[in-house]
């Protein structure tokens, strides 16, 4: 999925699996920001990215797996400084700096090197939330 397709924030909350206080917490703190549309005053809505969805369910499942809090955002920071798209990239970290691992001898290789604290496979974070959107479209058209 390619297109600049807006999110509100009900439908981010539930297709991420995040609370409101938590999406609102994060935008407000920029962790993760809006970047199709942020709220400008009463009466506006937040309108997200499919690629802010990849950070957002990348945030949770750091977050669901424990690591700390400060170390998601160095891993957000890394992956919004990312040239090319996030899929077909695992993010790891030793505990000091990010990295990208384009292949599995890239991922052996870094574990190699050091304590790993973290990795996860963007590509499969992108997959999950693709299938997750064709579903809800499937179900908003009557089908099943």
């Amino acid at each position: 999925m390619t297109s600049e397709e807006g999110f509100r924030v009900p439908d981010v909350c539930r297709i991420v699996g995040i609370s409101y206080r938590q999406l609102d917490y994060w935008a407000r703190t920029e962790l993760v920001t809006p970047s199709i549309r942020d709220a400008r005053g009463s009466g506006t809505q937040r309108l997200y990215s499919f690629q802010d969805l990849v950070s957002l369910k990348v945030i949770k499942k750091l977050l669901d797996t424990g690591v700390s809090l400060q170390r998601v955002r160095k891993a957000v920071e890394h992956l919004h400084s990312m040239k090319r798209p996030t899929h077909r990239v695992t993010l790891m970290s030793d505990g000091r700096g990010v990295y990208e691992a384009h292949s599995a001898e890239a991922v052996i290789d870094l574990l190699q090197k050091g304590q790993g604290v973290f990795a996860i496979a963007l590509d499969q974070v992108w997959s999950d939330l693709e299938g997750t959107l064709s579903k809800r479209r499937r179900a908003a058209a009557g089908g099943s």
